[in-house]
């Protein structure tokens, strides 16, 4: 058994959610997956994945081996990175985009890391919400959240974000418990229509979508100004999770209808055809994905 393909596969499986996706982002058949997930166990004397026909679910012993496996990768792809570099430094101007909450929160600290160890190259930074085209707009690299509508580009994931239905503690113990997603269509909610179908949220329930039509005091296409309102005890709201991160950490806001949530959004790093890339966007897709595939998952 190879430990680091291993540890590869063991990784991608909790990633994708399942053996069988796993194999396809692998590129390899579903009988290997399964043998090498069985191998590493047998390896290690401890199971990780309890599996069932139709879902997966990491052991406790799993999530440990997953902290240091995600280390060791990162620590790998470091120290290849770090060699590129010495091979032949990036230089020259680089167009960055990236929607304007997350590019502020996640990308922007990893620009001013990357101008700071790489002193010949300059970055235009472009946060829009706008889904602009990149090849119109001189884009070199974009990070995008959800589908990906441009065939041409090439994307490589780096995490998932959730879509969220929360509110604060206020609010919520003034209301009768909310259990089902029809509880919601007599609560007011605040809109922000950066996430909003219309004036209807989308629940799932065993792959099948339910649509609640909501309303409340405010319809908003400002992500700050929505959800300054929300921690008002004024209504719920929907976000994503890097949006809310701190405040539910915090406790000043609380989830709702966890059970009922829609899949996980994909976090892209995109580009145009490899064949186009000068070294500095070749080496900044490289290091961007790692650096966030690292943030994102720990």
């Amino acid at each position: 058994m190879d430990k680091l393909i291993a540890m590869q596969v063991f990784m991608q499986i909790i990633e994708s959610g399942s053996l069988t996706k796993a194999a396809n982002e692998l590129n390899t058949s579903l009988p290997t997956v399964v043998r090498t997930l069985a191998a590493l166990e047998e390896h290690l004397q401890i199971r990780l994945i309890n599996r069932t026909t139709r879902k997966i679910a990491i052991t406790e012993e799993g999530k440990r081996y997953l902290q240091r496996c995600r280390k060791i990768q990162y620590e790998i792809e470091q120290s290849e990175l770090e060699i590129s570099a010495n091979q032949k430094a990036p230089s020259g101007k680089l167009k960055i985009s990236a929607s304007v909450m997350y590019g502020s929160a996640y990308i922007a600290p990893l620009i001013t890391k990357f101008l700071q160890e790489h002193k010949q190259v300059t970055i235009e930074l472009e946060l829009s919400d706008q889904n602009i085209n990149l090849i119109e707009e001189g884009v070199d690299v974009a990070i995008r959240i959800g589908p990906l509508n441009d065939s041409n580009m090439i994307a490589r994931k780096v995490g998932s974000v959730r879509k969220i239905i929360c509110a604060t503690p206020a609010l919520l113990n003034s209301l009768a418990p909310i259990i089902k997603p029809k509880n919601i269509s007599d609560v007011p909610c605040i809109l922000f229509t950066g996430l909003s179908n219309g004036s209807n949220w989308n629940f799932y329930e065993n792959d099948k979508v339910i649509s609640i039509p909501v309303k409340g005091p405010l319809i908003c296409n400002n992500i700050t100004s929505a959800l300054s309102v929300v921690k008002e005890s004024l209504g719920l709201g929907q976000f994503l999770s890097y949006q809310i991160e701190q405040e539910l950490k915090n406790g000043e806001l609380c989830t709702v209808l966890e059970a009922f949530e829609s899949p996980p959004l994909d976090v892209n790093v995109v580009y145009s055809h490899a064949k186009l890339m000068s070294t500095r966007i070749r080496y900044f897709v490289d290091w961007v994905t790692h650096e966030l595939r690292h943030k994102m998952n720990n």
